[in-house]
C-alpha cells in the first residue's frame, strides 16, 4: 500500500473517532451544566469541555468568554477549529472520497450521510432539544461508520490502518477526560466522594457509555478509583486505555506480518501495553498520582502516533 493511502486511512479513522468524542464531551458538559450554581468548581463545565477537547488555548485566542453558546459553536461548528465536529466530518469525508475504492459502499454512505445531515444544523444558539438531536445524530453516524467497517471490510492492511487511527484517538480522549475530571472540574474545597463528585462522575461515565458497564463490573456506588480502574486498566471496557492498546498492539502485529518486518511502532505499542498490564490502580494513585500517570500516558500515546507515522505513513 502507498504510504499516502495508509496516511489517509489512518486519519480517516482518527477524525471519525474525534468527531464522536467531541460530541460526547459536549454532551457531558451539557449534563454538568444542570448542576446548581452553588456547586461551581474552579472552572465552568464549558471551560472543562474545551480543556478535555484540547482546544482551550485556540478558543481563548479566537473567542471571548467561554459561555454555553460560544463553546458549543466552537466545538461543534467552527471552521477555524480543526477539531470541531464540522471540521472533523468534513476532513473525514474528503479522506474517504480520496480512498473511495478502498472502502465498502456502506462505509461511504455512512460518512457521506453524516456530512449531509450536519449541513442541516446551525451552531448559533441551539436550544437543549436541538443540541440533543444534533449530538445523537453525530454519535449514531460515527457508530454506523464504525459498525460498517467492522461488518463489511476485509481484514487486510486497509482495515488495520483505519483501526489504528480509531484506537489511538480513543485512548487519547479517554486519558484527557479523566485528567480534566480530576484537575479541572472538582472544586478545591469539595470532598472526593461528595455529591458534586458523584454527579460529575455519573455524567462522564454516561458520556463514554460506561455507567452500566461500571455497575456490571463493580456492583458498587461510584468511587473515583474504581472508575479510573475501569477506564484505564479494564480490557473488557471498549473505551479503556488498556483495551485500546490491546487492539493497537494486535493490529500493528498484523501489519508486521503482512509486510514481513517489525519496527519501532510495534515495540512502542508492546512496551506501553506491558506497562499497563503490570500496573494496578493502587500503584497509579499511590506512586505517581493520577494526573502524572495520565500526562505521561498522553505523551507516550503521541510518541506511538509518531512511530506509526515514521514507519508507515511517510
Amino acid at each position: 500500500m502507498l504510504s499516502r493511502t495508509a496516511d489517509t486511512l489512518f486519519w480517516l479513522g482518527r477524525y471519525v473517532e474525534r468527531a464522536e468524542n467531541t460530541a460526547r464531551i459536549i454532551d457531558a458538559a451539557s449534563r454538568l451544566a444542570t448542576v446548581p450554581i452553588a456547586y461551581s468548581g474552579r472552572t465552568t463545565e464549558w471551560e472543562s469541555a474545551l480543556s478535555a477537547a484540547g482546544v482551550r488555548a485556540s478558543f481563548d485566542g479566537a473567542r471571548g468568554e467561554p459561555d454555553r453558546d460560544a463553546v458549543i459553536d466552537f466545538l461543534a461548528f467552527s471552521p477555524v477549529n480543526p477539531s470541531s465536529i464540522r471540521s472533523c466530518l468534513d476532513t473525514a469525508r474528503n479522506n474517504a472520497r480520496s480512498v473511495r475504492t478502498a472502502l465498502t459502499a456502506e462505509m461511504w454512505e455512512a460518512i457521506n450521510g453524516a456530512w449531509m445531515e450536519l449541513m442541516r444544523f446551525d451552531g448559533t444558539k441551539m436550544d437543549r432539544q436541538a443540541l440533543n438531536t444534533f449530538l445523537s445524530g453525530v454519535k449514531e453516524a460515527c457508530l454506523r461508520f464504525d459498525g460498517s467497517a467492522y461488518r463489511t471490510m476485509l481484514r487486510n492492511d486497509v482495515y488495520y490502518f483505519l483501526r489504528l487511527g480509531f484506537y489511538l484517538e480513543r485512548a487519547d480522549n479517554t486519558a484527557r477526560i479523566l485528567d480534566v475530571k480530576y484537575h479541572v472540574l472538582l472544586p478545591d474545597e469539595a470532598n472526593v466522594g461528595g455529591g458534586l463528585d458523584y454527579f460529575q462522575w455519573a455524567s462522564i461515565l454516561r458520556s463514554v457509555s460506561a455507567l452500566t458497564a461500571y455497575r456490571w463490573v463493580y456492583h458498587d456506588s461510584l468511587k473515583p478509583w474504581l472508575i479510573a480502574d475501569l477506564l484505564i486498566l479494564n480490557e473488557q471496557m471498549p473505551r479503556s486505555i488498556a483495551s485500546c492498546y490491546g487492539n493497537l498492539a494486535t493490529y500493528l502485529d498484523e501489519l508486521s506480518q503482512a509486510y514481513g518486518r517489525q519496527g519501532p511502532s510495534q515495540r512502542t505499542a508492546r512496551s506501553i501495553r506491558t506497562r499497563l498490564q503490570n500496573t494496578s490502580i493502587s500503584d497509579i494513585f499511590q506512586r505517581k498520582g493520577l494526573h502524572e500517570f495520565l500526562t505521561e500516558f498522553i505523551a507516550d500515546n503521541g510518541r506511538l502516533g509518531d512511530a506509526i507515522a515514521g514507519q508507515y505513513l511517510v
